[in-house]
């Protein structure tokens, strides 16, 4: 649809530059090009697709400079478009092969083979363009005579004719030949854009002022413009007259832009992005930046819009030092929103994190993804083996000073320990969790050695504890046992991979409070060795024993279970898996609670929007049964020692739980890839159209 040349020259300004912009007649597009080359538009538009990089067989045709104009493609005098031209330059790039004949005897094998030399080129050059919500891709043709090709030389340019866009829209352009020898250029025009449409900012508000006529009806959307793929919507709303749009700072993004247009067939849409550069856009990107753990070796990170930032695998030690990355002997990785990452690792370790960086080298997120499926941090120090020639090696521990060289006079724990480090290296103890040609990395276990040092000092202590009297020394049992926790066995049915990170998200949670969680995802080699029934006896015998709590974490898998236990009293042997606890453990979870011994050593558990508590077979509700996270508080409150006072802490330990299982909750009820509810932006973000 024409642009009236009174809008037109309300968002061009009237100065004689602007008013003297060509003109082009007609609705045809057309291409033309510098003296000497013959050029060709092809009639209709092509696919965009570039294709992969492949090897030139000689001298080719390739572009080097994208050169843009902005011109008026005019319906009448007073009704035109604003239109981009675009000149590509191209030059020759490449060279003929010698034939092996002239290799080897040194002259001219075959007057034939010059032919090709002095023949000319031919490229074909393809332009796509894209401005939301449009993109197209034009072919253009282009011949160079034998006389201008010159090796690295330019040879000209080819100009199109012309790419019609909207005021205010961003175009980006790119261009390579077909097929593809290089990498494509790429070049982003703004244009100008209406003055009835500007951004204001209120405190910690932002203002959408649209100074249009009270009559005008008009539509206005928000999207997130993504550098690969398409846009996202994010708001759609019909709107009359002037209006003011509100919206909350937290819902700024650089690549949040708006878009605002006529309710009018054919109507010309008006596109701005103006929080590219604001500071406030930019930090509530990256917070809300998820890294997301998709296997063992692979990962990616979710983000709103793209982000210019490096990543790479870091050690955190178990006594909060800050995390430091393995870099060497592993490097910086390049990141992209929404791409499958790869891990060069063998294992993984609750120790080992991913940290990412900005462009100016700032430190913008750090996760440890494999905390939840693997446990808390432990109590391992981290060997860095180097390779060189004549298969020698060298051995250094990992410390906040540094990598301290293995044996070593020096004074930190690992240079005291080095003697047994390397034991335990050479018999096998400590876990491979990277190797190549040039190193290798290992995690091994500290904690053996933290109780060898210190026996002295327990015997110490225990024949001093000796001479005190009787009701001393069981006061003093009583507070070690209050400070090491109650017991909690967490038990539960495998329903799938994703049911199994939310389980260990909800362990390691429990794990921060004062609370000692047993859970067979964390012991898959005792469980492998023992077997799951004779594993489950044993740590619910332990468990009770201490006076600890078992706590069944009901799904539909394992209220399916307990009814099929309920109804034949066995289940088939071949129906479960090697580390399936759950089945394992009713044969002896039933008669606890048939025989009236479960209160005050069971309570049950179930997420929200997973299972209702109703769903519960009734035999097992007779002890109490919580929803999860909203009876968090009640929850916890029964995990606590019987006789142990109600905390005024509880609530924020509640708050603290809910927190951390939170994103594993929003990965399994929303997948990658699907929005989450509630994150619309603007006035009734709900009601997308």
């Amino acid at each position: 649809m024409p642009v009236p040349w009174f809008l037109l020259s309300l968002a061009l300004g009237r100065s004689p530059v602007v008013l003297s912009l060509e003109r082009l007649v007609g609705p045809q597009d057309a291409t033309h090009c510098s003296p000497g080359l013959s050029c060709h538009l092809w009639d209709s538009d092509i696919l965009c697709l570039p294709g992969d990089i492949v090897p030139a067989p000689g001298p080719v045709l390739a572009p080097t400079h994208l050169q843009t104009e902005l011109v008026l493609r005019c319906q009448k005098e007073t009704d035109c478009d604003l239109c981009l031209r675009v000149a590509v330059h191209l030059a020759v790039h490449g060279h003929w092969e010698e034939p092996e004949d002239e290799k080897k005897f040194g002259g001219a094998a075959d007057s034939g083979v010059e032919e090709p030399r002095n023949a000319s080129l031919q490229a074909q050059v393809v332009l796509s363009f894209q401005a939301y919500p449009t993109a197209r891709c034009v072919l253009l043709e282009v011949q160079v005579p034998a006389a201008l090709v010159q090796f690295g030389q330019s040879v000209g340019s080819v100009v199109y004719d012309c790419f019609e866009a909207a005021l205010g829209s961003e175009v980006r352009i790119w261009s390579y030949t077909q097929p593809r020898y290089e990498k494509e250029l790429n070049h982003t025009q703004q244009l100008p854009a209406l003055p009835w449409l500007n951004v204001s900012a209120d405190g910690d508000n932002v203002h959408l002022v649209l100074n249009v006529s009270e009559e005008q009806h008009f539509g206005l959307s928000l999207y997130w413009n993504q550098v690969q793929g398409p846009p996202k919507p994010r708001w759609h709303k019909n709107l009359t007259g002037p209006q003011i749009i509100t919206l909350n700072h937290t819902d700024l993004v650089p690549c949040l832009c708006i878009q605002v247009w006529p309710l009018e067939p054919d109507s010309v849409r008006t596109n701005i992005c103006p929080f590219r550069e604001d500071p406030r856009a930019h930090r509530n990107l990256w917070q809300a930046a998820r890294l997301r753990l998709l296997t063992l070796q692979s990962w990616l990170l979710d983000a709103p819009c793209s982000l210019p930032a490096e990543a790479a695998l870091c050690w955190r030690a178990l006594g909060g030092d800050p995390c430091q990355p393995l870099v060497p002997p592993l490097s910086w990785e390049n990141v992209t929103v929404d791409k499958v990452l790869e891990f060069p690792l063998l294992k993984g370790h609750p120790n080992l994190c991913v940290q990412q960086v900005n462009s100016s080298e700032k430190l913008q997120l750090q996760e440890c993804l494999w905390a939840d499926s693997l446990g808390p941090l432990k109590d391992d120090v981290l060997l860095l083996e180097t390779r060189g020639p004549q298969d020698n090696r060298s051995l250094c521990a990992l410390e906040p000073s540094g990598c301290t060289s293995l044996p070593s006079r020096a004074s930190t724990r690992a240079a005291r320990l080095g003697e047994y480090l390397l034991q335990d290296l050479q018999s096998g103890q400590c876990l491979q969790l990277w190797d190549d040609d040039l190193g290798a990395l290992w995690a091994c276990p500290m904690d053996k050695y933290i109780h060898k040092r210190w026996a002295l000092v327990w015997l110490a202590c225990l024949l001093f504890a000796a001479a005190l009297s009787l009701i001393l020394l069981l006061k003093k049992d009583h507070a070690k046992a209050a400070a090491r926790g109650r017991a909690a066995l967490l038990l539960y049915s495998a329903d799938d991979s994703g049911f199994e990170r939310l389980v260990g998200a909800l362990a390691s949670a429990l794990c921060q409070l004062p609370l000692r969680v047993a859970v067979d995802l964390w012991s898959r080699r005792e469980l492998s060795a023992q077997g799951p029934v004779a594993w489950f006896h044993a740590q619910r015998r332990q468990t009770l024993q201490e006076g600890g709590v078992v706590v069944l974490l009901f799904s539909p898998g394992a209220v399916a279970l307990c009814s099929e236990w309920l109804q034949d009293g066995v289940s088939g042997p071949g129906a479960h898996g090697p580390h399936d606890a759950f089945r394992a453990s009713l044969s002896c979870v039933l008669p606890d609670f048939l025989q009236g011994r479960a209160p005050g050593s069971y309570v049950g558990a179930c997420f929200d929007r997973l299972l209702h508590p109703d769903a519960v077979p009734a035999l097992f509700r007779t002890v109490p049964v919580f929803t999860l996270p909203s009876q968090l508080p009640d929850f916890l409150g029964a995990l606590q020692q019987p006789r142990a006072p109600r905390s005024g802490r509880l609530q924020e330990r509640a708050e603290q739980v809910s927190r951390a299982l939170q994103p594993a909750l929003d990965c399994y009820f929303h997948p990658p890839g699907t929005p989450a509810p509630g994150r619309g932006v603007g006035p009734g973000a709900g009601d997308g159209t």
